[in-house]
């Protein structure tokens, strides 16, 4: 459901600190008011002496907001509450994850829920994951991890008049197991339909042949997939989670978007656009593939690019759709917008969205973009712990209701109000839509279903500035018969819009290898055991030979184009087209030859996504340069990433290769065995190293014996990126010489070599940037719009000064006098695990919390405080420059 494996990272500052009922309203971490007194019966509130909720003193929310903590779950009699809704009358249902549903009334203002108004729903449903009341019922999706009934899609209801639900009533069955099963249900505005959301352990269900959702995804890997290292959904293929819009009768189900990892709901602004908040996966940390959890725009036919293991897109394939916010690691939970709060204005039109590993609900603030949006995250409320499942905005009272729980944690129920000076007059609907979006909506009406005009309202904007254009333009064609517009994507003049078109004509034309259906059953794909087939449908029509006339036509036309003449994002478009072709229709028949002639030139490039696709697209063509050219980029490389990314492609050349590339590439693997990264990274450097070796020759094998069986010598990650400097004398930099050379000295800087310094002072060890970079501390990407040149010296040279919550360490004292000290990372039941090494996400310690004498958040920050101590001057400037320019080799800052 909404905690997905592998998403449990890193809970700020104080866990279970729920050993004590202090502190029951606040605002600003501060407590203002009493503890509760104990229940009047058994079972109802909890029993004395037993764990409460978070108490509000450890709750932070902006200056003005007030925090109420309402109830205190009682776990074994109510579970551990993962959603809610409110109904017509202002009545608030909440549901146990593993249990059923319980209905209470909106406490008055200033008070705490009476736990006698707690009353059970006797319907007989179970394990709700998202709710919605309307016209007297309540649709509910079902989750159920123990599978006492079947997920999916019901309506709960009172037919006996006693108002009281006791009805049930299955709409849909569906197939989903585990944590990333049938999520929330969202209304559709202007219509009796709602969204479900699913995540990608829901088998898809059958879909009207109408959905904008064309049935043509695939896993489109170019070379031979590495499924999870640690073999978490490696049977699980595309299309991976789904949302759909299903009738209010469950009869009607149509796909929106796919593509999702684990989403668990979804809100709609006033504008009747979708967004949800899609999970990470912990275990890629520090691979070029990780993807942190992000907000994405949800438009018709969208396709975010899950996929399992190594398989996940970058945002930069022209064939999926970037996020609209990148958040960072977490546990995307619920979502709500704030329409109908009594807040300031800013705050009633955010979308508010739940983090329950780091105990956060963002404020996410939406700008129209083109035919999009941007925007930004702020902290709303956070807290140690505060394990966030569901929120919503009361209809009655304006105020803010969430809830904590999940995973039998301690659970509770929270009201956000404001009182401060700000007026909450209803601020003005923000319905309009840019010009860029009402066309991207003129082209989505012509999704779904075979339409005459569509090709050609739809042609003439494959080649628009705007991405999101561009997409509702070329699904819109891949609706219709191919035969009506196959010959017009071949002979295109313009080369934007023809790349477009072919892109559009392999995914339709063609069938990933993983999801044709054979004449006969399949057995263990060779080279992968450990991948599990779906079984094939009975009756199923086997997938009809390859046509390699059409794939030979794609291929010549991709050819003529003139590479070099295209703009940057058409030339990824052209190489991601020549993968998917070459994957859908089985290689590239007697044109390799003439394919490497055409891109080899191209490489290396510039940046880093055109090599990401140029690179794996000559190993797949064995250009006879590309062993060469990776090593080349490996030794250049400064991120791990991008040299994780070379050698992943490098893995299956057989060609191009001398003893002294052989022996850089074997000496870059006992490198690697000292980087650091999630749960899996050891796994797939394995993965990568076992298959470049099964290409070696047997004189290869010989002549390299001994490097070959050479075994690592372990680093610590500090210890590793040290011996860039090694003959130096450290320098006790003050900020104030720093700062001054700051004002005067960030002109004409040097990007690369701040690119380089930023790896050799450790930065990339614990901080995310761009594309790569560790997920221990703040993200810098966006450094350049928070900090001045002063204020980011000053938060590397006194890390100590102002600890950032969200990465706060803690120190855990145990009844037996022991000390652990490290970042929570996960939690479960009594459980907590927390990390204990920053530069090692898998050093790991579990402890119970009921053995805890005490914990507090560590005064002192992780950061070392000596990191420019081995830079020179000028290499600090380029650094400085190198992060607040966002990584912009454009920037005013390097201009000479």
């Amino acid at each position: 459901m909404k905690f997905p494996l592998g998403s449990f990272l890193c809970l700020p500052a104080i866990l279970f600190t729920c050993l004590s009922a202090s502190g029951q309203e606040g605002g600003k971490g501060k407590a203002k008011a009493k503890p509760p007194g104990p229940p009047p019966q058994a079972q109802v509130g909890p029993a004395v002496g037993a764990n409460v909720a978070t108490p509000v003193s450890r709750i932070k929310a902006p200056e003005g907001f007030r925090v109420e903590l309402l109830y205190s779950v009682p776990g074994e009699g109510q579970g551990s509450w993962v959603a809610l809704c409110a109904d017509d009358k202002g009545r608030i249902y909440a549901s146990d994850q593993y249990g059923g549903l319980y209905r209470f009334p909106a406490p008055p203002a200033g008070q705490p829920l009476d736990p006698k108004a707690v009353e059970k729903v006797p319907a007989p449903i179970r394990a709700v994951n998202g709710m919605h009341f309307a016209d007297g019922a309540l649709y509910v999706g079902v989750n159920d991890y123990e599978q006492k009934i079947s997920s999916g899609f019901y309506k709960v209801t009172d037919r006996d008049g006693d108002d009281r639900l006791e009805h049930v009533e299955v709409l849909r069955a569906m197939d989903s197991k585990g944590d990333h099963g049938v999520h929330a249900i969202v209304p559709v505005p202007g219509s009796e339909d709602f969204y479900l959301i699913s995540g990608n352990n829901t088998i898809p269900a059958e879909a009207d042949p109408a959905s904008p959702v064309p049935a043509i995804w695939g896993e489109d890997h170019l070379l031979q997939r590495m499924p999870d290292g640690r073999g978490h959904n490696r049977h699980v293929l595309a299309p991976g989670g789904i949302i759909y819009r299903v009738s209010r009768d469950g009869k009607t189900f149509s796909r929106i978007a796919s593509g999702f990892r684990n989403i668990y709901d979804a809100s709609v602004n006033r504008a009747g656009e979708l967004f949800t908040y899609d999970a990470d996966m912990e275990y890629d940390f520090n691979t070029p593939w990780y993807r942190p959890t992000r907000v994405n725009h949800v438009v018709s036919g969208g396709e975010f690019g899950w996929r399992n293991g190594a398989g996940k897109y970058p945002e930069f394939y022209p064939d999926n759709l970037p996020a609209t916010v990148n958040i960072g690691p977490g546990s995307p939970t619920g979502t709500t917008f704030g329409y109908g709060a009594k807040f300031p204005a800013k705050f009633q039109n955010a979308l508010y969205i739940l983090d329950w590993s780091w105990g956060k609900i963002y404020a996410i603030h939406l700008e129209p973009e083109g035919a999009s949006y941007t925007g930004v995250k702020e902290d709303f409320i956070s807290g140690a712990p505060l394990p966030v499942t569901d929120v919503f905005i009361h209809p009655k009272d304006g105020a803010m209701y969430f809830a904590i729980g999940g995973r039998r944690v301690q659970s509770g129920l929270y009201r956000v109000t404001y009182t401060g000076s700000e007026s909450t007059a209803a601020a003005a609907p923000e319905t309009s839509l840019t010009e860029a979006a009402k066309l991207r909506h003129e082209l989505e009406a012509c999704h779904g279903k075979p339409d005459p005009k569509a090709v050609d309202v739809a042609w003439p904007h494959l080649a628009h500035a705007d991405r999101h254009v561009r997409w509702a333009a070329r699904t819109a064609i891949e609706h219709q018969p191919i035969d009506v517009w196959k010959e017009r994507a071949l002979s295109e003049k313009d080369p934007a819009r023809q790349v477009e078109a072919l892109l559009a004509l392999a995914r339709a034309g063609g069938i990933c290898p993983y999801h044709r259906v054979p004449a006969k059953p399949l057995g263990v794909p060779a080279g992968e055991p450990q991948i599990k087939r779906l079984p094939i449908p009975e009756g199923a029509t086997p997938t009809p030979p390859v046509d390699t006339v059409l794939r030979d036509r794609i291929l010549r036309a991709l050819i003529a184009v003139d590479f070099a003449a295209l703009a940057p994002e058409s030339q990824r478009t052209l190489v991601r087209t020549v993968q998917i072709t070459l994957n859908r229709f089985d290689g590239a028949g007697d044109l390799s030859g003439e394919l490497i002639a055409d891109l080899d030139p191209a490489f290396p490039a510039s940046s880093f996504p055109m090599n990401w696709l140029l690179g794996e697209t000559l190993a797949y063509l064995q250009s006879p340069n590309i062993a060469a050219e990776g090593i080349a980029l490996i030794k250049e490389a400064v991120s791990q990433e991008e040299q994780l990314e070379y050698a992943r492609s490098l893995r299956f050349v057989k060609t191009g290769w001398t003893r002294e590339l052989r022996t850089a590439y074997l000496e870059w693997f006992l490198k690697a065995a000292n980087y650091r990264g999630g749960a899996s990274f050891e796994k797939f450097i394995e993965f990568i190293r076992n298959d470049a070796l099964a290409t070696f020759t047997d004189t290869e094998k010989t002549e390299l014996a001994d490097l070959i069986a050479k075994k690592p010598e372990r680093l610590s990650a500090i210890e590793n990126v040290g011996t860039m400097f090694v003959g130096r004398t450290p320098v006790m930099w003050t900020l104030e010489e720093l700062s001054k050379a700051a004002e005067t000295g960030l002109t004409g800087r040097d990007f690369e070599n701040g690119r380089r310094m930023f790896a050799a002072a450790a930065c990339s060890a614990c901080h995310r940037f761009r594309d790569g970079g560790g997920m221990n501390g703040p993200d810098l990407t966006g450094a350049g719009g928070r900090y001045s040149p002063h204020d980011f010296l000053d938060q590397i040279i006194n890390p100590s000064k102002e600890i950032n919550e969200q990465f706060a360490p803690v120190v855990v004292t145990l009844n037996d006098g022991s000390v652990v000290s490290g970042v929570v990372v996960n939690l479960n039941g009594d459980g907590v695990t927390l990390n204990t090494d920053l530069s090692d996400p898998n050093q790991r310690v579990n402890v119970d919390r009921k053995t805890v004498k005490s914990m507090e958040v560590s005064k002192v920050s992780p950061m070392p405080p000596m990191l420019l101590g081995m830079l020179k001057k000028e290499e600090i400037l380029n650094l400085v420059a190198y992060v607040l320019s966002g990584g912009n080799p454009e920037d005013d800052r390097f201009k000479q």
